[in-house]
């Protein structure tokens, strides 16, 4: 196993997590900006108005994309285990 296979496994890896993480923040990020600005017009300075609707924005994202992220884990997983012979020697 060289250091190239190693980073290229750790860089997959990576890539993986920021794509997983990315799809369930995003839309949190997006909902949060939109009621603050709402809140901002309106000059509402209730700190937890912002709270549910970034709640279920998070919620919906895990419901909506929570299989696609079990299945790239997955994919990944089974890719090392099925790659570990080639890895050894």
């Amino acid at each position: 196993m060289t250091p190239n296979v190693i980073g290229d496994i750790f860089t997959n890896a990576m890539y993986i997590v920021l794509a997983i993480v990315l799809v369930v923040i995003v839309p949190s990020l997006l909902i949060g900006l939109m009621v603050s600005t709402f809140q901002a017009a309106t000059q509402i300075n209730e700190q937890t108005l912002s709270f549910l609707p970034r709640l279920v924005a998070t919620l919906l994202a895990i419901i909506l994309f929570g299989p696609w992220a079990v299945n790239a884990v997955l994919d990944f997983t089974r890719d090392i285990y099925m790659n570990i012979p080639f890895l050894i020697g």
